[in-house]
């Protein structure tokens, strides 16, 4: 098969300068803007609507996470294996997959709305808080359709013959731009998307996703005393540093 200069362009330059772009960001945000790396909460200007659309997207979206790397890391031939047959897959990834799918979409429309009408939380976003939204809200959208389309149309298409090789090459440094020439519209603008959300993903608040309270597991007590009125500290002052008046 002959792959034009397009072909490369798509299946192995945008996906290592997506993938060096995200590395490297991540190593700069965390050197050079280490007390810019938080999610801005809002919580404090409005919690109705966030207390429902936060957890149906966190929720959803480490669902949708989960279920790209049991699809795109373990090869369909490890699951014939064990005898799952790609049809009980099929079934059981798309039940799941449309699940969490729409709870993540859902959850994202929540807050969007919550952001866009609620007058403080619209003041304190940010045009790189529009830029994510965008790219998440475009990322999720076309991973969905592509999903569906296939399975309302009755023409599913087992992605685990093309798009998981190659994912799997672009990771083992062996790049085969050749498994996505045929694969569905939705299916490869769907990943370019996945592409440009994660070159973008060190420079938004989404940086929070790699933070954790390690910290906190090993952090020495915080001791409180209460005060002697009689004299400071344990024990006595110095001469000429007695309490005024003691």
């Amino acid at each position: 098969m002959t792959l034009t200069a397009v072909d490369h362009l798509l299946w192995v330059a945008v996906p290592y300068i997506a993938l060096a772009t995200f590395l490297v960001g991540l190593v700069w945000r965390y050197r050079f803007d280490k007390f810019g790396w938080t999610t801005r909460s809002s919580q404090v200007y409005e919690n109705r609507l966030l207390r429902l659309g936060s957890p149906l997207f966190h929720f959803g979206i480490m669902m949708v996470f989960f279920g790209h790397v049991i699809g795109l890391l373990i090869p369909q031939g490890w699951t014939d294996k064990i005898g799952i047959s790609e049809s009980t897959y099929h079934a059981g990834s798309y039940s799941m997959g449309a699940i969490a799918g729409f709870a993540t979409v859902a959850g994202l429309i929540i807050l969007i709305y919550r952001r866009r009408t609620v007058g403080p939380v619209f003041s304190a976003t940010t045009r790189n808080d529009k830029i994510m939204y965008v790219l998440l809200a475009l990322t999720l959208t076309l991973g969905l359709s592509a999903t569906l389309y296939g399975n309302l149309t009755g023409n599913p298409h087992n992605y685990r013959e093309d798009i998981a090789p190659w994912f799997r090459s672009v990771f083992c440094f062996q790049p085969q731009p050749d498994l996505m020439v045929h694969a569905p519209f939705l299916f490869k603008l769907h990943i370019l998307s996945a592409c440009a959300l994660f070159a973008f993903w060190p420079f938004s608040r989404l940086v929070h996703v790699f933070s954790a309270p390690v910290g906190y597991l090993t952090r020495p007590y915080v001791v409180y005393r209460s005060r002697d009125t009689g004299q400071l500290g344990e024990s006595a002052p110095k001469r000429g540093w007695e309490r005024v008046g003691h």
